[in-house]
């Protein structure tokens, strides 16, 4: 997650820090909406599992990856184990061919940054084919340093395997001919840590129209449990998900209920969140152009961009649940007879 160092002149109010449920406290109009996920997204979900995640988390976080940042060779590795893993899964490339590497020059990153590249690949919709749920996780972290290497274990390399695990549930259901009406982008972007770089390039350069964009779903850091959690570690935050939809949430608290039974915690949804986690990754950079996102978070800790973060210090279960959580929204998202509304 990017960090950002602010002043804060005024508050409207002194904030405390006891978990909430925001829903609870300003949207009692919540509606149970019917839905669509049943069994059939259950029996694929139970390929999200632990031992898995563990498996490419212990791959992204290695040393070999040397913190994967932005332009640097470890970076490159994470990129090629991505188009390998999707290549193998037989998941295309919106690109076409073997090209899954939106490239990403310097000029349109940082001049102190080598050029990089977003990892993109795509299951196209039976159905409605045009119109595109984005699941979007950034895979860079810092990179090195002479006496470190800051492996990026939660930040994030747990949404960077969520995404995988999602695309690979996705891509089974295609196999048995249960393959989403609409289609899907698994957006892996560079140069979050830098400054929501990949994705700023993304959308100022979309692959697909942005006016097709249904939602952005966007993954950064599920795997650790935060202090405020310790005796609720079955929990995540979650951050936008009625800034401009509220049908997305709706949507959203709808499936947890019914799949994954987690505590939603809306504490950092708040507009008067003085760590203003709503503008520090990269769904804002689809939210500031009209998109519903919803951020799944699990709050900073005492490894938060420290080399301590590691993937020995993952919760594998709770990643999971988290994991299969956005992979029941977006199974949600583009199987519904009509897109979400933008209300907001």
């Amino acid at each position: 997650m990017k960090n950002i160092l602010f002043i804060i002149l005024f508050l409207p109010f002194i904030y405390c820090g006891k978990t909430a449920n925001f829903s609870e406290i300003t949207l009692p109009f919540i509606q149970n909406p019917a839905l669509i996920t049943g069994d059939l997204a259950f029996e694929y979900s139970k390929i999200i599992t632990p031992k898995d995640l563990k498996t490419h988390l212990y791959v992204m976080a290695s040393d070999e990856f040397e913190g994967r940042n932005t332009g640097e060779p470890g970076q490159k590795l994470a990129a090629e184990y991505l188009k390998d893993f999707y290549k193998s899964h037989n998941i295309a490339s919106p690109l076409g061919g073997d090209d899954y590497f939106q490239e990403i020059p310097t000029e349109e990153l940082r001049p102190n940054l080598k050029p990089s590249e977003n990892v993109l690949a795509f299951i196209e919709g039976s159905e409605k084919p045009e119109e595109i749920i984005v699941i979007s996780a950034h895979f860079d972290h810092l990179g090195k340093t002479e006496e470190d290497i800051f492996n990026g274990a939660d930040d994030d390399g747990s949404g960077t395997v969520a995404i995988m695990k999602i695309a690979e549930a996705f891509q089974n259901a295609v196999l048995e001919g249960n393959g989403p009406k609409r289609s899907i982008l698994f957006l892996h972007v560079t140069g979050e840590e830098r400054g929501l770089l990949g994705s700023k390039y993304y959308v100022n350069h979309p692959v697909f129209p942005l006016k097709n964009t249904v939602a952005d779903l966007n993954i950064d850091m599920i795997g650790r449990v935060d202090e405020a959690h310790t005796d609720t570690p079955e929990f995540v935050y979650l951050i936008g998900s009625d800034k401009l939809s509220s049908e997305l949430h709706e949507i959203s608290e709808a499936i947890n209920n019914q799949f994954t039974k987690l505590v939603l915690d809306y504490t950092y949804n708040d507009d008067n969140d003085p760590n203003r986690f709503y503008y520090r990754s990269d769904h804002y950079n689809f939210a500031k152009n009209n998109i519903p996102i919803i951020f799944y978070f699990n709050g900073t800790h005492e490894d938060y961009h420290k080399a301590s973060d590691t993937p020995d210090k993952i919760n594998y279960e709770v990643l999971a649940k988290r994991t299969q959580l956005v992979f029941f929204t977006a199974w949600e998202l583009a199987n519904r007879d009509k897109r979400i509304v933008v209300d907001k």
